[in-house]
């Protein structure tokens, strides 16, 4: 068996055929009018290649760097790379800006006399003859570039964060300054910051409700909250990454939606979704080639900034794909987890440093970590840990007085594992997927079937 950190000859050759198959790929769209989204496709390709084998070959250089990490998980607790986030996002980004001509080609060539000069115009009936998704407007560049910038300025953070360790009331609001390139270019390209207002509400706030500026402020928080969310539910092989395939899959399921036959590129969506899914193809290939490392055994960590690199693609397909609302939908999981981790977060109740669940040798299961109670709670904590104890979300020991010793730390992981007891690793992990998928599925069915009951058209 090879060493983890080269690649089996059945390997090389698999990752040599995969990438040389989507070369042949790009290459044929050459030959015809072309089609950017097989090129995305086939981009992707390359990029999973590219990323599985970097990853095997850069590990034991991050090592000798001082990047790599215990598993605490595990019996023997040997250490292994940590920050290959980082390779994933160096590699979506190169693929991301190679491929820019091609949905970009009409503007930059075809439509001009190249390098964007609009002295010689083709007219666009020549231009569009043949082609069964059309290619981009040239302002959708302007939305393309502005997120590849948030993505590398997020990275950065994220890469900075894994070498210094970054306390979290530093790092919470930059990627909101992150976000501002897309945010900019939302206000000059489209603009739009009315709400559709739900049937029920219309008599008295009418069809629609300009948020204004409130509503730049909305998007600012999903590009918050979107890469925090990720990194907050984390803590076990696999978490971060499953969870991101899983949010990427169901978005790219959602712009399909509005790609399919029988009338595009005719719906008014077909720019926004496009947009969206040549973010997300290469986003899903790199996270698969890190998925296979970073699965039960761990062989690699990813580090915090595949988390703040996952949650800003999302953020970006949202922001300029204009269906926020959906992405929402999709992150509940992480939006219940925040929402229960905000008593530790916000050190209402101790939080301690690592909050993943314990580690038992002796069963080889996970159990709930627990923090312990050196004094007494105070009233608004006390009030707290009884409510949450009575419904049933929060472990409790107290000792022969009643009073409390330990409680079990206030994440989804955590609290899986009160209802359903200890827990494999990797059972854990995959109940928690299996509930991802099931929220996520649910969230595109009341996006687009449920939401007719307050609204009265939904735009698919």
């Amino acid at each position: 068996m090879p060493p983890p950190s080269t690649l089996s000859l059945p390997e090389q050759l698999s990752l040599l055929s995969l990438f040389l198959c989507s070369i042949a790929v790009v290459g044929n769209t050459f030959h015809g009018d072309g089609e950017p989204l097989i090129a995305s496709l086939a981009f992707s390709g390359m990029a999973f290649s590219a990323t599985y084998a970097m990853i095997r070959w850069l590990g034991p250089t991050f090592m000798k760097a001082g990047l790599r990490g215990k598993d605490l998980s595990k019996v023997h607790k040997k250490e292994i790379p940590e920050t290959m986030g980082a390779v994933c996002a160096v590699v979506y980004l190169l693929v991301a800006i190679v491929f820019i001509p091609f949905p970009f080609y009409k503007d930059i060539v075809a439509a001009t006399s190249g390098g964007g000069n609009r002295d010689v115009v083709v007219e666009v009936v020549n231009i569009e003859t043949g082609r069964f998704l059309h290619r981009f407007p040239h302002n959708k560049l302007a939305s393309y570039l502005s997120a590849l910038l948030s993505l590398q300025s997020v990275v950065i953070l994220g890469i900075g964060d894994d070498l210094f360790d970054i306390r979290w009331r530093h790092k919470f609001f930059i990627p909101a300054f992150a976000s501002i390139p897309i945010l900019i270019v939302y206000f000059v390209d489209f603009g739009v910051t009315h709400v559709v207002v739900p049937t029920p509400l219309r008599p008295y706030l009418g069809e629609l409700l300009n948020l204004g500026w409130g509503y730049y402020l909305y998007m600012a928080a999903i590009a918050i909250f979107a890469p925090n969310s990720i990194n907050i539910l984390a803590g076990i092989n696999g978490i971060e990454v499953s969870q991101s395939l899983v949010i990427a899959g169901l978005l790219a399921g959602n712009d399909i939606l509005y790609l399919l036959p029988p009338s595009p590129p005719l719906h008014p969506a077909t720019d926004s979704h496009l947009l969206s899914l040549y973010l997300l193809l290469p986003f899903i290939g790199v996270s698969l080639a890190l998925w296979t490392q970073n699965k039960y055994p761990a062989k690699v960590f990813v580090g915090d900034t595949y988390c703040y690199f996952a949650g800003t693609v999302f953020a970006a397909c949202a922001i300029l794909g204009h269906f926020s609302k959906t992405l929402l939908l999709l992150l509940l999981p992480q939006i219940a987890n925040f929402i229960y981790s905000a008593p530790q977060l916000f050190r209402l109740i101790a939080c301690p440093r690592h909050r993943l669940p314990r580690f038992n040798a002796r069963s080889g299961l996970l159990e709930p970590s627990v923090t312990p109670w050196t004094r007494e709670p105070n009233r608004l904590q006390s009030l707290l840990i009884s409510v949450l104890e009575k419904v049933g979300c929060l472990g409790v020991n107290r000792d022969e007085d009643g009073k409390v010793r330990e409680t079990t730390n206030m994440t989804i992981l955590n609290l899986w594992l009160v209802w359903r007891g200890p827990l494999r690793e990797d059972r854990l992990l995959n109940e928690i997927v299996c509930m991802q998928v099931i929220v996520g599925l649910g969230g595109l069915f009341v996006r687009h079937k449920a939401a007719l009951l307050i609204f009265t058209v939904d735009n698919l």
